[in-house]
C-alpha cells in the first residue's frame, strides 16, 4: 500500500479524523443500546404483536453488526473529495454487496419503484385484445382469444390465421413476442388494432379490435386433433387448479384420449397450487421434497387425479422454471409421461419476499426443492426425454413432435 504524505496532512488533521471515528463509535453504541431496549420491550409484548419476521430482524441486529463498514463510512465522511450519494443509495449498495457475497442468483434486492412494477406484473393485467398467439409447424400464426376478451367479443374465433396487423403483412421471420406486442396498447377511446384473418374455411375477414384491460387467465386449452387435447399453463396462481379442472372436464367431454401439457415459458408461481396441479395427473404419492435448514418436508397428493390415466406429454424449454419444473419433474420421475423440448431453467429453490420499511424488498432463498427421486433441480434443470432444437423461424416443432409421439 502506498501512502502519500503532504504538508497539509498534519497531526491536527489526523486528530480530527480520529475524533470523527470516535463520535461514530459513540453513536453506534447509543444506537445499539436503543435497539437493545426495543428488543427487550418486544420480548415482553411480542404476544400482542403480529409481526411475521420481527424475530429475524432482532436476532440479526444483536448478533451481527458491521463495524468495518461504519469505520469506512466515517473516514469517507471526513476526507472524501466529492459529494456522496444520498443515504438510501448507499444503503442499497451495501445491501446488494451483502447479498452478492452469498453467490445465490435467486437472493437479491429490489428498489421501491421496481418492487411496485413487479407487483403489477404479477397481477397479470395489461391493455390489449386478449389473445394467445402461436406459430404452427407450417409457419402460419394462429390466434386463440381468451374467454370474454375484446378479441372474442369482436369476432375472432379459435384457430383463426393472422394475415396482417394494421395493414402490415406478417413476416415469416417475425418473432411471436414481437407479434404479441403489436396486439397490446394503451386503453383509451378509439385505440385498437386492425386485423386481417383467414378462417379455417378459407374465408378472409377484417376486424378492428379496441384495446381493453386484459386479465390474463392462467390456463388455456383446446383440441389439437380429434383425440389429442392441448393445455397450456401460463403461470401457477390461486386460480390455476380450478381453471385446469374446467379445462380437463371440457376436453374429456370432447373425447380427449391423449394430452399435451405445455409448460414452456412458465416461470413458476405458487407452490401449493403447483402440487395440486401435479395431482391431477398422478395416482397419489410425493410430488416434491422441500429441504430447508432444519427440516425436510414432502409435498404429496393423496387422491387419484382426474387425468391420471390419460397418456401425457409435457413440453418444456429454457424458460420453464421453478414450480413448473416441480410439476414436470414429478411427471418424469414417476414415469407418468415424457418431456419434450429443451433443458429447463434450473430454479429449484424457494424464495421468501420480505418488504423493507421504505417499500423496497429482498428475495431470500430459504429452501430447496427435490424431485420424487431426490433429483436436484437448482442450477441443473430437467433434461427432456426427447431433446429438440427450437425452430429459428418460430414454428412450433415441439408441439408437432408431441402430437406425433402420442399418435403412434
Amino acid at each position: 500500500m502506498t501512502i502519500r504524505y503532504t504538508e497539509h496532512f498534519t497531526v491536527q488533521r489526523i486528530e480530527r479524523v480520529s475524533m470523527g471515528i470516535l463520535r461514530s463509535v459513540l453513536v453506534g453504541v447509543f444506537l445499539g443500546l436503543f435497539l437493545a431496549c426495543i428488543f427487550a420491550l418486544g420480548f415482553f409484548f411480542r404476544d400482542f404483536l403480529d409481526v411475521s419476521y420481527g424475530n429475524i430482524f432482532a436476532s440479526q441486529t444483536t448478533l451481527d453488526s458491521y463495524p468495518l463498514l461504519d469505520e469506512a463510512q466515517a473516514i469517507i465522511d471526513q476526507v472524501y473529495l466529492r459529494e456522496q450519494p444520498d443515504s438510501a443509495a448507499r444503503q442499497y449498495a451495501a445491501i446488494r454487496g451483502v447479498l452478492s457475497a452469498l453467490e445465490d442468483r435467486n437472493t437479491f434486492f429490489i428498489e421501491p419503484p421496481v418492487a411496485q412494477s413487479e407487483s403489477q406484473v404479477l397481477a397479470g393485467v395489461y391493455g390489449g385484445i386478449g389473445v394467445a398467439v402461436q406459430r404452427g409447424e407450417d409457419g402460419r400464426v394462429f390466434l386463440y382469444p381468451f374467454e370474454d376478451s375484446p378479441a372474442s367479443r369482436g369476432g375472432i374465433s379459435q384457430g383463426d390465421v393472422l394475415v396482417s396487423v394494421n395493414g402490415e403483412t406478417l413476416a415469416s421471420t417475425e418473432s411471436i413476442d414481437a407479434l404479441d406486442q403489436k396486439l397490446r396498447g394503451e386503453v383509451k377511446d378509439n385505440n385498437g388494432v386492425a386485423l386481417v384473418i383467414i378462417r379455417s374455411s378459407g374465408e378472409q375477414k377484417e376486424f378492428f379490435i379496441p384495446f381493453d384491460v386484459i386479465r390474463v387467465p392462467s390456463v388455456l386449452w383446446r383440441m389439437v386433433t380429434d383425440e389429442i387435447g392441448y393445455v397450456q399453463i401460463l403461470r401457477f396462481t390461486n386460480r390455476t387448479p380450478d381453471e385446469l379442472q374446467e379445462a380437463l372436464r371440457d376436453l374429456i367431454s370432447q373425447n380427449m384420449s391423449e394430452m399435451v401439457l405445455d409448460l414452456r415459458n412458465n416461470g413458476g408461481g405458487l407452490l401449493e397450487e403447483a402440487v395440486t396441479v401435479a395431482g391431477f395427473f398422478l395416482d397419489g404419492g410425493v410430488v416434491t421434497y422441500e429441504v430447508s435448514k432444519d427440516l425436510e418436508k414432502p409435498y404429496t397428493t393423496n387422491s387419484s387425479g382426474i387425468a391420471k390415466d390419460i397418456p401425457l406429454v409435457i413440453i418444456v424449454n429454457q424458460r420453464t422454471a421453478s414450480a413448473s419444473e416441480l410439476v414436470a419433474g414429478a411427471i418424469q420421475d414417476t414415469n407418468r409421461g415424457i418431456l419434450i423440448g429443451q433443458v429447463t431453467y434450473g430454479k429449484g429453490t424457494v424464495q421468501q419476499i420480505y418488504s423493507l420499511s421504505d417499500g423496497s424488498s429482498i428475495h431470500v432463498t430459504s429452501a430447496e426443492w427435490l424431485t420424487p427421486n431426490r433429483f436436484t433441480i437448482d442450477g441443473v434443470g430437467l433434461v427432456p426425454n426427447i431433446e429438440m432444437i427450437p425452430d429459428a423461424s418460430g414454428r412450433d416443432v415441439e408441439l408437432g413432435e408431441a402430437i406425433r409421439y402420442l399418435a403412434q
